[in-house]
């Protein structure tokens, strides 16, 4: 599969490709807006009580996520964001990772699948790990959010 920026200079020259060539420049539209429009790029106190972290990695593809989430004093999720070192669709799935958290209660935050996040894209097979990262990424930061809390009441 061709990277964006290479989709985007084959993009370019469409007429003068076959259909082998623009067949792979399989992006689905929502997530090159991802990838060109992120959503909620950037950092919260990771010290801050009432924000979680978490951070993941593919060993195999090197894609490296982190996503934070703020939550407020009732445990709904006010903030959620995000730094990711990956394709395409890595960041796109933490994109969207992000906006599908906020507004969202912690107990309803966990209940967000990797199949919900591939399905909205419309992810290939190939690039079905990086919902599966995104998913991870928001369970580590539910986890660290959980923990802050218990030590919080000791």
């Amino acid at each position: 599969m061709y990277s964006l920026r290479k989709c985007k200079f084959l993009l370019l020259f469409r007429g003068m490709l076959s259909p082998e060539h623009s067949a792979l420049c399989s992006y689905h539209k929502k997530v090159v807006d991802h990838y060109e429009n992120p959503r909620n790029v950037g950092s919260l106190d990771k010290n801050a009580q009432n924000v979680g972290t978490g951070l993941v990695g593919a060993p195999a593809c090197g894609d490296v996520m982190k996503l934070q989430i703020q939550v407020d004093e009732n445990g709904k999720i006010v903030e959620a964001k995000f730094k990711t070192f990956g394709c395409g669709s890595a960041i796109a799935s933490s994109s969207l990772a992000t906006e599908m958290l906020k507004g969202k209660s912690v107990e309803e935050a966990v209940k967000i699948k990797n199949t919900d996040i591939a399905k909205e894209l419309c992810l290939p097979p190939v690039k079905l790990h990086c919902s599966m990262l995104a998913e991870d990424a928001i369970k580590a930061a539910l986890s660290d959010y959980q923990l802050k809390q218990q030590d919080k009441k000791s």
